[in-house]
Protein backbone atom coordinates (compact mmCIF):
# COMPACT_ATOMS: atom_id res chain seq x y z
CA UNK A 1 0.00 0.00 0.00
CA UNK A 2 1.09 3.42 -1.49
CA UNK A 3 2.62 5.43 2.48
CA UNK A 4 1.18 9.15 2.10
CA UNK A 5 1.48 11.83 4.06
CA UNK A 6 -2.06 11.81 4.78
CA UNK A 7 -2.00 8.00 5.83
CA UNK A 8 1.39 8.95 7.85
CA UNK A 9 -0.28 11.75 9.37
CA UNK A 10 -2.92 9.08 10.36
CA UNK A 11 -0.59 6.25 11.69
CA UNK A 12 1.55 8.96 13.71
CA UNK A 13 -1.88 10.21 15.50
CA UNK A 14 -2.95 6.43 16.31
CA UNK A 15 1.33 5.39 17.64
CA UNK A 16 0.83 8.45 19.63
CA UNK A 17 -3.08 7.45 21.11
CA UNK A 18 -1.22 3.73 22.11
CA UNK A 19 1.69 4.90 23.36
CA UNK A 20 1.82 3.87 27.16
CA UNK A 21 3.64 7.20 29.73
CA UNK A 22 2.51 5.32 32.98
CA UNK A 23 -0.62 5.02 35.16
CA UNK A 24 0.47 6.28 38.82
CA UNK A 25 0.46 8.52 40.09
CA UNK A 26 -2.02 10.82 37.44
CA UNK A 27 -1.13 14.09 38.28
CA UNK A 28 2.30 13.30 36.88
CA UNK A 29 0.99 11.81 34.05
CA UNK A 30 -1.82 12.94 32.85
CA UNK A 31 -0.48 16.18 31.88
CA UNK A 32 1.75 14.13 29.16
CA UNK A 33 -1.63 12.40 27.47
CA UNK A 34 -3.31 15.88 27.91
CA UNK A 35 -0.47 17.72 25.85
CA UNK A 36 -0.18 14.54 23.59
CA UNK A 37 -3.48 14.72 22.55
CA UNK A 38 -3.65 18.30 21.96
CA UNK A 39 -3.09 17.27 18.15
CA UNK A 40 -0.41 19.85 16.76
CA UNK A 41 1.06 19.71 12.75
CA UNK A 42 2.96 16.25 13.41
CA UNK A 43 5.44 18.02 11.06
CA UNK A 44 8.93 16.19 12.80
CA UNK A 45 7.81 13.13 13.01
CA UNK A 46 5.97 12.58 9.71
CA UNK A 47 9.36 14.17 8.33
CA UNK A 48 11.26 11.52 10.09
CA UNK A 49 9.16 9.00 8.44
CA UNK A 50 8.86 10.15 4.90
CA UNK A 51 12.41 10.48 5.00
CA UNK A 52 13.11 7.03 5.35
CA UNK A 53 10.78 6.24 3.31
CA UNK A 54 13.31 7.58 0.42
CA UNK A 55 15.23 4.68 1.63
CA UNK A 56 13.07 2.05 3.38
CA UNK A 57 9.83 0.49 1.58
CA UNK A 58 8.22 0.34 5.02
CA UNK A 59 9.08 3.22 7.21
CA UNK A 60 6.41 2.87 9.99
CA UNK A 61 8.91 0.46 11.21
CA UNK A 62 10.79 3.42 12.57
CA UNK A 63 7.32 5.01 14.11
CA UNK A 64 8.44 4.81 17.81
CA UNK A 65 11.97 6.97 16.97
CA UNK A 66 9.38 9.48 15.08
CA UNK A 67 6.88 9.40 17.94
CA UNK A 68 10.24 10.13 20.46
CA UNK A 69 10.79 13.26 18.36
CA UNK A 70 7.35 14.18 18.96
CA UNK A 71 7.31 13.75 22.61
CA UNK A 72 10.33 15.40 22.88
CA UNK A 73 8.96 18.53 21.12
CA UNK A 74 6.15 18.54 23.47
CA UNK A 75 8.76 18.79 25.96
CA UNK A 76 10.04 21.88 24.93
CA UNK A 77 6.52 23.50 24.42
CA UNK A 78 5.59 22.56 28.37
CA UNK A 79 8.09 24.62 29.52
CA UNK A 80 8.64 27.31 27.30
CA UNK A 81 5.05 28.11 28.18
CA UNK A 82 5.82 27.92 31.27
CA UNK A 83 8.80 30.11 30.84
CA UNK A 84 6.59 32.68 29.13
CA UNK A 85 3.71 32.43 31.23
CA UNK A 86 1.34 31.55 28.29
CA UNK A 87 -2.46 30.58 29.00
CA UNK A 88 -3.05 29.00 26.00
CA UNK A 89 -1.77 25.88 23.64
CA UNK A 90 -3.63 25.05 20.68
CA UNK A 91 -6.57 27.08 21.89
CA UNK A 92 -6.97 25.15 25.11
CA UNK A 93 -5.41 25.73 28.82
CA UNK A 94 -1.59 25.25 29.16
CA UNK A 95 -0.59 22.56 31.54
CA UNK A 96 0.88 24.70 33.95
CA UNK A 97 -2.50 26.75 33.96
CA UNK A 98 -4.61 23.57 33.81
CA UNK A 99 -2.47 21.63 36.92
CA UNK A 100 0.27 23.66 37.96
CA UNK A 101 3.79 25.50 37.35
CA UNK A 102 5.08 22.34 39.90
CA UNK A 103 2.83 19.73 37.66
CA UNK A 104 4.21 21.21 34.22
CA UNK A 105 7.85 21.04 35.38
CA UNK A 106 7.46 17.67 36.66
CA UNK A 107 5.53 16.08 33.77
CA UNK A 108 7.90 17.35 31.43
CA UNK A 109 10.93 16.10 32.94
CA UNK A 110 9.32 12.70 32.38
CA UNK A 111 8.51 13.59 28.86
CA UNK A 112 12.31 13.86 28.03
CA UNK A 113 12.67 10.45 29.85
CA UNK A 114 9.75 9.23 27.67
CA UNK A 115 11.41 10.34 24.63
CA UNK A 116 14.81 8.26 25.11
CA UNK A 117 12.50 5.38 26.35
CA UNK A 118 11.06 5.41 22.74
CA UNK A 119 14.46 6.31 21.28
CA UNK A 120 15.52 2.95 22.63
CA UNK A 121 13.72 0.85 20.25
CA UNK A 122 16.37 1.76 17.40
CA UNK A 123 18.67 -0.88 15.83
CA UNK A 124 21.56 -1.20 18.07
CA UNK A 125 24.01 -0.72 15.49
CA UNK A 126 22.16 2.87 14.95
CA UNK A 127 21.50 3.52 18.70
CA UNK A 128 24.69 5.39 19.77
CA UNK A 129 24.77 7.49 16.84
CA UNK A 130 21.20 8.59 17.02
CA UNK A 131 21.27 9.47 20.46
CA UNK A 132 24.54 11.39 20.31
CA UNK A 133 22.55 13.60 17.62
CA UNK A 134 19.93 13.93 19.86
CA UNK A 135 22.02 15.14 22.38
CA UNK A 136 23.50 17.65 20.63
CA UNK A 137 20.23 18.54 19.14
CA UNK A 138 18.42 18.76 22.27
CA UNK A 139 21.13 20.99 23.55
CA UNK A 140 20.48 23.12 20.86
CA UNK A 141 17.06 23.90 21.36
CA UNK A 142 18.03 24.77 25.20
CA UNK A 143 20.05 27.08 24.12
CA UNK A 144 17.83 28.93 21.21
CA UNK A 145 15.25 28.96 23.93
CA UNK A 146 18.12 30.75 26.47
CA UNK A 147 18.78 33.46 23.54
CA UNK A 148 15.12 34.24 22.90
CA UNK A 149 14.92 34.58 26.54
CA UNK A 150 18.41 36.59 26.78
CA UNK A 151 16.56 38.71 23.99
CA UNK A 152 13.52 40.09 25.92
CA UNK A 153 16.66 42.36 28.12
CA UNK A 154 18.58 43.44 24.73
CA UNK A 155 17.86 47.04 23.07
CA UNK A 156 18.79 45.77 19.91
CA UNK A 157 19.94 42.46 18.41
CA UNK A 158 20.93 41.72 14.73
CA UNK A 159 19.25 39.74 11.88
CA UNK A 160 21.89 37.47 11.96
CA UNK A 161 21.38 37.20 15.66
CA UNK A 162 17.73 36.26 15.27
CA UNK A 163 18.35 33.90 12.47
CA UNK A 164 20.95 31.86 14.87
CA UNK A 165 18.08 31.72 17.74
CA UNK A 166 15.44 30.27 15.44
CA UNK A 167 18.12 27.74 13.87
CA UNK A 168 18.43 26.24 16.94
CA UNK A 169 15.07 27.10 18.59
CA UNK A 170 13.20 25.56 15.89
CA UNK A 171 14.98 24.53 13.00
CA UNK A 172 17.49 22.06 14.40
CA UNK A 173 15.07 19.20 15.59
CA UNK A 174 13.37 19.30 12.02
CA UNK A 175 16.89 18.79 11.07
CA UNK A 176 17.76 16.24 13.02
CA UNK A 177 14.37 14.30 12.29
CA UNK A 178 15.30 14.04 8.82
CA UNK A 179 18.12 13.23 9.42
CA UNK A 180 16.92 10.88 11.91
CA UNK A 181 15.07 9.21 9.14
CA UNK A 182 17.32 8.67 6.86
CA UNK A 183 20.13 7.18 9.46
CA UNK A 184 17.76 4.75 10.27
CA UNK A 185 17.12 3.67 6.66
CA UNK A 186 21.05 2.92 6.18
CA UNK A 187 21.25 6.32 3.74
CA UNK A 188 25.09 7.35 3.13
CA UNK A 189 26.35 10.10 5.44
CA UNK A 190 25.85 12.55 2.42
CA UNK A 191 22.72 12.10 2.26
CA UNK A 192 22.00 12.40 6.11
CA UNK A 193 23.96 15.59 5.99
CA UNK A 194 21.54 16.92 3.57
CA UNK A 195 18.47 15.87 4.88
CA UNK A 196 19.64 17.92 8.34
CA UNK A 197 20.70 21.11 5.68
CA UNK A 198 17.02 20.31 4.28
CA UNK A 199 14.83 20.20 7.69
CA UNK A 200 16.92 23.05 9.11
CA UNK A 201 16.47 25.54 6.43
CA UNK A 202 12.99 24.61 6.35
CA UNK A 203 12.65 25.10 10.18
CA UNK A 204 14.04 28.59 9.32
CA UNK A 205 11.58 29.20 7.07
CA UNK A 206 8.83 27.98 9.03
CA UNK A 207 9.37 30.17 11.53
CA UNK A 208 10.07 33.12 9.86
CA UNK A 209 6.79 32.21 8.11
CA UNK A 210 5.16 31.98 11.73
CA UNK A 211 6.65 35.45 12.93
CA UNK A 212 4.70 36.82 9.11
CA UNK A 213 1.35 35.29 9.57
CA UNK A 214 1.15 36.36 13.14
CA UNK A 215 1.11 40.21 11.62
CA UNK A 216 -0.56 39.27 8.18
CA UNK A 217 -2.42 36.24 9.04
CA UNK A 218 -6.16 35.81 9.08
CA UNK A 219 -7.28 34.85 12.48
CA UNK A 220 -9.78 32.69 11.55
CA UNK A 221 -7.28 30.18 10.01
CA UNK A 222 -4.10 31.09 12.18
CA UNK A 223 -5.38 29.64 15.30
CA UNK A 224 -4.14 32.25 17.44
CA UNK A 225 -4.43 36.10 18.13
CA UNK A 226 -2.67 37.84 15.39
CA UNK A 227 -0.44 40.82 16.29
CA UNK A 228 0.30 39.13 19.59
CA UNK A 229 4.20 39.45 18.78
CA UNK A 230 3.35 43.13 18.27
CA UNK A 231 1.92 43.67 21.86
CA UNK A 232 4.54 42.01 23.28
CA UNK A 233 7.15 43.74 21.77
CA UNK A 234 8.41 40.57 20.75
CA UNK A 235 11.83 40.90 18.69
CA UNK A 236 10.94 39.13 15.44
CA UNK A 237 12.63 39.53 11.99
CA UNK A 238 10.09 41.74 11.11
CA UNK A 239 10.44 44.02 14.06
CA UNK A 240 14.29 44.04 13.97
CA UNK A 241 14.17 45.30 10.38
CA UNK A 242 11.74 48.09 10.99
CA UNK A 243 14.01 49.23 13.49
CA UNK A 244 16.90 48.93 10.69
CA UNK A 245 15.24 50.55 8.55
CA UNK A 246 13.05 53.67 10.30
CA UNK A 247 14.44 57.11 10.18
CA UNK A 248 13.19 60.28 10.96
CA UNK A 249 9.82 60.84 11.97
CA UNK A 250 9.22 57.02 11.31
CA UNK A 251 11.92 56.10 13.26
CA UNK A 252 10.25 58.14 15.84
CA UNK A 253 7.18 57.09 15.84
CA UNK A 254 7.42 53.46 15.79
CA UNK A 255 9.97 53.94 19.25
CA UNK A 256 6.74 55.44 20.55
CA UNK A 257 4.34 52.83 19.79
CA UNK A 258 6.89 50.32 21.42
CA UNK A 259 7.33 52.11 24.49
CA UNK A 260 3.96 54.17 25.35
CA UNK A 261 2.01 51.78 27.62
CA UNK A 262 -1.12 54.14 27.36
CA UNK A 263 -1.87 53.21 23.96
CA UNK A 264 -3.94 49.98 22.98
CA UNK A 265 -3.44 46.89 21.61
CA UNK A 266 -5.22 47.77 19.35
CA UNK A 267 -3.93 50.75 18.19
CA UNK A 268 -0.33 49.04 18.86
CA UNK A 269 -0.87 46.50 16.39
CA UNK A 270 -2.34 49.20 13.63
CA UNK A 271 0.34 51.32 14.04
CA UNK A 272 2.91 49.55 13.90
CA UNK A 273 1.77 46.97 10.56
CA UNK A 274 1.33 50.29 9.01
CA UNK A 275 4.93 51.38 9.80
CA UNK A 276 5.38 47.79 8.22
CA UNK A 277 3.66 48.20 5.07
CA UNK A 278 5.66 51.79 4.76
CA UNK A 279 9.08 49.93 4.91
CA UNK A 280 8.04 46.99 2.54
CA UNK A 281 8.76 44.50 5.44
CA UNK A 282 6.08 41.93 4.46
CA UNK A 283 7.77 41.91 1.49
CA UNK A 284 11.08 41.57 2.40
CA UNK A 285 9.98 39.00 4.56
CA UNK A 286 8.19 36.58 2.02
CA UNK A 287 11.60 36.64 -0.25
CA UNK A 288 13.72 35.62 2.80
CA UNK A 289 11.26 32.65 3.50
CA UNK A 290 11.42 31.65 -0.19
CA UNK A 291 15.14 31.64 -0.27
CA UNK A 292 15.29 29.50 2.60
CA UNK A 293 12.82 26.66 1.03
CA UNK A 294 14.59 27.05 -1.75
CA UNK A 295 17.85 26.32 -0.07
CA UNK A 296 15.66 23.09 1.45
CA UNK A 297 14.88 21.76 -2.06
CA UNK A 298 17.85 22.37 -3.12
CA UNK A 299 19.65 20.30 -0.51
CA UNK A 300 16.86 17.39 -1.20
CA UNK A 301 17.94 17.49 -4.48
CA UNK A 302 21.24 16.10 -3.38
CA UNK A 303 20.13 13.67 -1.46
CA UNK A 304 20.58 9.85 -2.65
CA UNK A 305 17.00 7.59 -2.98
CA UNK A 306 13.72 7.56 -4.91
CA UNK A 307 13.27 10.43 -6.85
CA UNK A 308 9.52 9.41 -6.41
CA UNK A 309 9.65 9.38 -2.88
CA UNK A 310 11.71 12.40 -2.31
CA UNK A 311 8.49 14.24 -4.08
CA UNK A 312 6.54 13.74 -1.04
CA UNK A 313 8.96 16.01 0.89
CA UNK A 314 9.35 18.88 -1.54
CA UNK A 315 5.26 18.71 -2.16
CA UNK A 316 5.31 18.60 2.16
CA UNK A 317 7.52 22.22 1.88
CA UNK A 318 5.64 24.08 -0.66
CA UNK A 319 2.52 23.84 0.84
CA UNK A 320 3.98 24.70 4.41
CA UNK A 321 5.68 28.11 2.11
CA UNK A 322 1.91 28.39 0.94
CA UNK A 323 0.37 27.70 4.92
CA UNK A 324 -2.16 30.27 6.52
CA UNK A 325 -2.00 28.61 9.91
Amino acid sequence: MLLTPERLTKDISKAITKAEFGKEPTELYEPIRYIMDLGGKRMRPLLTLLSNYIFEEDCTKVMHAAVAVEVFHNFTLMHDDIMDKAPLRRGKSTVHEKWNTNIAILSGDVMLVEAYKQFMSVDEKHLKRVLDRFNETAAGVCEGQQFDMNFETLETISVDDYINMIRLKTAVLLGFSMELGGILGDADDKSCEHLRTVGISAGIGFQLKDDLLDVYGDAATFGKKVGGDIVANKKTFLLIRALEKAEGKTKKELEKLLSDKTISDKAKVEGVTKIYDQLEIKEETEALIQQYFDQAVESLGKVKGSIFRKHYIKDYLLALIGREQ
